[in-house]
This record gives C-alpha cells, sequence and structure tokens, in this order.
C-alpha cells in the first residue's frame, strides 16, 4: 500500500462524518496481514453492526485494538471475555493504555473480571492483577481468591475489607501476602511495625508509614536507618522530628520540611532545597486532593513541593487556582494546564508558549479553555509556525485563511489547516494527494462521502 494511501486510510477511519457503510466496510479490512485502522476499531460509540464484525473480524489485532479502547462501553469490551485468542483475552483484561491523565476509564463489570482471574492462560490472569482500571470492589473480592497473587493485590482494598479478611490475609501461608497485609495493618498496630523492622526487604516502608514506638524511632535514628523514609512517618515523636530537621543529609530535611504538622513559619525555616524540576509525591496532599482544608494549606505554603503536588487537584476552587496561577512556578502552571478543568487562559498560553512541541503544550492546547478567538489575527502572519497554527483554532478564521495556512512553510500548520472544514473543497482533494497532508485531510469532517469512498479504493479495501 502506497503510503500517503494508507495516511489517508487513517485519517477517514477516524473522521467523525465517516458514514456507517463505509466504518463497515473499513472494518471488514483483512488483506495481506493489514488489518482495520485503529481509529476505526477504537471510535467512540461504535454503532451495534460495527460492534459485531470487530467482535468476529479473522484478524486477532482488530480485537486486540477493540479490546483495549478507552472509546467503547465496559460491557461492549466484555464481550471478548471467551475470545479464543488469549492475546485478545489479556488485552481485555489489561484494558486501555491512557496517555492522557483527562481520560477516565470506567472498570469492567466485577463477574468479566472474576472470569477473566479464572482463566486458563497465566498471560490473561497476569494481565488482569496488572491492570490500572480495576473497581475496588473488584480488587476487595480477591481477598479470598485461590490465587496467592490476586490476595496480595487485594491487600490495596484493605480500608474496605472486612475484619475477618483481613486477619486471614495477615496469616496467609503466602509470605507475600503476609508482608503486604502487614504493611497496611503496621499503620495502626505498632506490634505489626516492630515485626516489620525486622524485614529488610519491609523496613523502609513500615518506618514511612507505620505506627512507631519510641524506642524503634530512637534506634532508627541513632543507627540512620532509612532516615529519609523515617522523616515522614506520622507518628514520628516531635523530638525527633526536630532533630531529624538539621540531619546533614539533605533528602532528609526535605522530607521533614513536607510534614503535615508544621506551621509555615517552621516549614520554612528548614535548610532543603528544590530544583526546578522536582515534583516529589506528597502522601498528605495526595491523599486530600478532594479535601478543601488540605488544599487550601497546600496552596498557602510557599513550599513549592506542596504547592505542585497540590496543583494535581481537579477540585480546587476558583480563588485557589488563581492563587496559585500567581506563583511563578512553570512546573505548577503545567500541572494546572493537565489536571484542572477550569485552567487560565492566560495560564494555559503560558504554557503552551513556553513548551511548544511538549507533551505539556499539547496537553494545554487541547484543554477545554485553552483560547480560540481572536487568535487569526494575533498569530496567522506570526514569525513562529507553531503559532501560525493556532490561527485554525479561532472560529473567525476565513476559508481563504485557511487556504493560505494549508500552503504554510511549517508542516504542523499545513496539517492543522487541511483538517479544518472551512478548507476549500479544491485544496482539501488536493491535500488528500498530499503525503504529510494526508491523513489530516482524511480526517476532515467537510470531506465528501465519495471522497471518503475514494479513498478506501486506492486503499484498496474492498467494496
Amino acid at each position: 500500500m502506497v503510503a500517503f494511501h494508507a495516511s489517508a486510510l487513517d485519517g477517514v477511519a477516524r473522521n467523525p462524518a465517516l458514514p456507517t457503510p463505509l466504518l463497515l466496510r473499513l472494518l471488514a479490512f483483512d488483506a495481506g496481514g493489514d488489518r482495520p485502522p485503529r481509529d476505526a476499531l477504537q471510535r467512540a460509540g461504535l454503532p451495534e453492526l460495527a460492534v459485531v464484525a470487530i467482535l468476529a473480524h479473522p484478524n486477532p489485532g482488530a480485537r486486540i485494538d477493540y479490546a483495549m479502547s478507552a472509546r467503547a462501553e465496559p460491557a461492549q469490551r466484555a464481550r471478548l471475555v471467551d475470545d479464543s485468542s488469549p492475546k485478545v483475552r489479556a488485552a481485555l483484561a489489561y484494558g486501555p493504555e491512557v496517555y492522557d491523565p483527562r481520560t477516565k476509564v470506567a472498570p469492567l463489570p466485577d463477574a468479566v473480571c472474576v472470569h477473566l482471574l479464572d482463566d486458563p492462560a497465566p498471560s490473561v490472569r497476569t494481565a488482569l492483577l496488572d491492570s490500572p482500571h480495576l473497581a475496588p470492589s473488584f480488587v476487595a473480592s480477591m481477598a479470598t481468591s485461590h490465587s496467592s497473587a490476586a490476595r496480595r493485590e487485594a491487600v490495596h482494598a484493605w480500608e474496605i475489607l472486612p475484619p475477618g479478611e483481613r486477619s486471614a490475609l495477615l496469616a496467609d501461608p503466602d509470605p507475600e501476602v503476609r508482608r503486604a497485609a502487614a504493611l497496611w495493618e503496621g499503620r495502626r498496630d505498632a506490634h505489626v511495625t516492630a515485626e516489620l523492622l525486622r524485614d529488610p526487604k519491609s523496613a523502609a516502608e513500615a518506618l514511612r508509614r507505620g505506627l512507631l514506638v519510641r524506642a524503634d524511632a530512637e534506634r532508627c535514628v541513632a543507627e540512620r536507618t532509612h532516615l529519609a523514609a523515617l522523616a515522614e512517618n506520622p507518628s514520628l515523636p516531635v523530638d525527633l522530628v526536630e532533630r531529624l530537621a538539621v540531619d546533614p543529609d539533605e533528602a532528609v530535611r526535605l522530607a521533614v520540611s513536607l510534614r503535615p504538622e508544621l506551621d509555615e513559619t517552621r516549614r520554612m525555616a528548614i535548610d532543603f532545597t528544590v530544583g526546578d524540576f522536582d515534583r516529589g509525591d506528597v502522601d498528605w496532599v495526595r491523599d486530600g486532593l478532594a479535601d478543601l482544608e488540605v488544599l487550601r494549606r497546600a496552596v498557602a505554603s510557599a513550599h513549592p513541593l506542596l504547592r505542585r503536588a497540590v496543583a494535581r487537584s481537579p477540585h480546587l476552587p476558583p480563588d485557589l487556582v488563581r492563587l496559585l496561577a500567581r506563583t511563578e512556578d512553570p512546573l505548577v502552571e503545567d500541572l494546572l494546564g493537565v489536571h484542572h478543568p477550569d485552567t487560565p487562559e492566560e495560564v494555559l498560553m503560558r504554557v503552551y508558549a513556553r513548551l511548544g512541541g511538549t507533551f505539556s503544550a499539547w496537553m494545554a492546547e487541547t484543554h477545554p479553555r485553552f483560547p480560540r478567538e481572536g487568535l487569526a489575527a494575533r498569530y496567522a502572519d506570526h514569525p513562529d509556525g507553531n503559532y501560525r497554527r493556532l490561527a485554525v483554532r479561532d472560529p473567525a478564521a476565513t476559508p481563504a485563511l485557511i487556504e493560505r495556512l494549508s500552503h504554510d512553510p511549517t508542516v504542523w500548520t499545513r496539517q492543522a489547516a487541511a483538517g479544518d472544514p472551512r478548507l476549500p473543497l479544491h485544496r482539501l482533494r488536493e491535500a488528500l494527494h498530499v503525503p504529510e497532508l494526508a491523513s489530516s485531510a482524511g480526517a476532515n469532517p467537510a470531506l465528501p462521502e465519495d471522497e471518503m469512498a475514494a479513498v478506501l479504493d486506492r486503499a484498496g479495501v474492498p467494496a
């Protein structure tokens, strides 16, 4: 297949105006080892006829692509649960690979997960346990599974497990299950924590989160055992916190500076250093991203890592978003653009201007609040093609401007214009035959149905 024919076909596959008969023709494609384009298999709102065609497709790769579609309803994907190929069932079990943090994936029904957990193929069972999309109810149900790997995963639902199941996991015949359970139980049981401290495999995590008796805490400070982890421990006595606040190890001092009980004066009196690109993972902020009191404390702090941690919250009220937007911290702005639905337009534009061509800039540009009006007047003649491309976003951009930009020296600008429905039809037809524009032109919703059919013909898709 000629490369630009394939590119045009990929574009048509994601074209929102693709009519059902052409979609069904595309989904039946199975020639020379080729399968339908992934964008056809992973379209949102596929009609039932299309789903049936995918489920029966002879190429397992097509069924794998559908099994991992983030746009398909879980109940629809679940119809592959008894597929003849273990690779398809493993893809279903793991679920969609999602790179955009704004994309939320609904989990498979619990009954389907139970079925997959008993799949005869080990690869399917492993894929299920590795999936990031499991419902908490299913995770909890694995506490009584015959699989030790499943019981180990069930520990992550510790807070909702009944006391009897917790006790059973703490006495599990598998040592890895017992250790994982003990690390959770140790958060409120000092005796369990003391046992964990004797095990090199669990000592650091036990020191970070376990309930400590003073003698163990003093011994670890004296022996300098995992001090950075110990410095995070919520139960660490106040005087030991103060001792670690002046420890010669910078990582230890930084960990102390992030403790939730410190007031702002004490926090900022600690000698710590935060790099321009350091993000960190602050437990009490991460666990409180929906807690208004936690949000206000973190936003009001002068500690960069607390502000960066709280910028990940989609629950920030408008006044806190405005405060964060004024911190002049590029990482805070990047994180707001990725995670918050109401990030101000000016913040998104600053991210785009600073990081054009990067993932963060793409997240800013695809943000629902990224500006549109006025971009043509501001940027159509900008010396940087990355800005000229923004002119295509403006609803006031004329067909003549869109056509002009489809000839722009910068390929990304040409591609943006080729996908815009205001592009005059004669130029749209030309773009279908230009290798670097074929995909964008194929996806253009103004492309006539006969032109879409012609793309399928040229790509060798049988009628």
